[in-house]
């Protein structure tokens, strides 16, 4: 697992969050801070990035599990058991 903290601005207790929220949501909004780690008696209790970090991360797991599956289903593939492009387009083509 990678660090939750790149630099120490990047923690924050729950006492600062609160008395700063609304000027720390802005920096996370802009991407002017990359991610805060909300720090609850001395130990890391949440994570806030921005929005759109959080989609590319979702995109990126989804391409990784693409990728693994794809990897996984490469080792067990078998060359005579293939069906060529041709042949599932007149199998399953829409007839009109």
């Amino acid at each position: 697992m990678t660090a939750l903290l790149e630099r120490a601005d990047q923690a924050i207790s729950v006492t600062a969050m609160v008395r700063g929220f609304s000027a720390r949501l802005k920096e996370i909004s802009s991407r002017a801070t990359e991610r805060l780690v909300i720090f609850k008696d001395n130990q890391p209790a949440a994570v806030i990035i921005n929005v759109e970090a959080y989609q590319e991360m979702l995109d990126e797991l989804e391409d990784l599990r693409v990728e693994a599956a794809a990897r996984e289903r490469l080792i067990g593939f078998d060359q005579a058991k293939a069906v060529s492009h041709d042949d599932m387009r007149a199998r399953y083509a829409k007839k009109d």
